[in-house]
């Protein structure tokens, strides 16, 4: 049954087909119909036209035919009319010639004109390239020119930074100073910090000096020069080199009076020794 079923929808399949290429073909007949109608009046036009081509050759095809000529309507014009005509067209064709050589002399006015433009223009081509190259070359420069400044200003911050931290340090040494000599005047011994900040500048200026003695050695001995055995260490300074000099507003140092109720630490007693 299904196999039936399937033929069944297969046949109407090609049924609905061939209504379509029947319905196809009848719209083809109507209009082969049409184009039979319009060709056989196509060739109904052609033989006449033929025939009427054969008709015109017997007609004016025959030279002694004086029945080919067709006289024309009107009157012939009078010799005088005929000269008055000939120069009024050779006038105008005068004009005309004069009209032409004045536009040819234009033209070449405006050729002179164009050359002129052309070279002038690949003058100005020229100068743009030249221009070009100086504006480049004037860039680069100003560019490094930035660059410099950029890098003077980056200096100046530089230098101002270490002026200004200078300049902190100077004020920070000029308080220490007051107030060293503030306490010296006093009787009280400068704080440690401070006194150990001295020791260390006095140090440092010692090895300062050490360090250009040995700069100086080899180049005397390069020079020859007989190396003596002394050495070549700075002398020691004053132990009061290093300390903060008392300004001339401050009055002198004095020793510290006694105190009537004197306060003093007992030395500790020694722990005696374990054998």
């Amino acid at each position: 049954m299904q196999v039936m079923d399937e033929k069944i929808s297969f046949l109407k399949l090609k049924l609905v087909e061939k209504k379509r290429e029947v319905k196809l073909c009848f719209k083809e007949l109507t209009v082969k119909n049409d184009l039979d109608a319009h060709l056989v009046r196509l060739r109904i036009q052609y033989s006449q036209c033929r025939d009427k081509i054969k008709k015109l050759e017997e007609n004016y095809g025959d030279a002694t035919n004086e029945s080919r000529k067709q006289e024309m309507g009107g009157k012939d014009p009078s010799p005088p009319e005929l000269l008055k005509r000939i120069e009024k067209i050779e006038a105008e064709l005068v004009q005309k010639e004069q009209r032409l050589l004045k536009i040819d002399f234009l033209c070449e006015n405006i050729s002179d004109l164009t050359d002129r433009i052309r070279a002038v223009v690949e003058n100005s081509k020229q100068d743009m390239l030249l221009l070009a190259r100086r504006t480049n070359e004037l860039q680069r420069k100003i560019n490094h020119k930035t660059q410099e400044i950029k890098a003077l200003f980056a200096e100046l911050s530089m230098k101002q930074a270490l002026a200004i931290k200078l300049h902190q340090e100077i004020r920070d040494k000029e308080q220490f100073l007051i107030t060293s000599s503030m306490m010296i005047s006093q009787g009280l011994p400068p704080p440690k910090a401070e006194k150990e900040r001295w020791k260390t500048l006095h140090n440092e200026k010692i090895q300062k000096a050490a360090a250009e003695a040995r700069a100086k050695q080899p180049a005397e001995e390069k020079q020859g020069a007989v190396p003596s055995q002394v050495p070549t260490i700075p002398e020691e300074e004053d132990e009061e080199e290093g300390l903060p000099l008392v300004p001339a507003h401050v009055a002198p140092l004095r020793p510290s009076e006694p105190c009537p109720s004197p306060r003093h630490f007992k030395k500790p007693p020694a722990k005696p020794s374990e054998m």
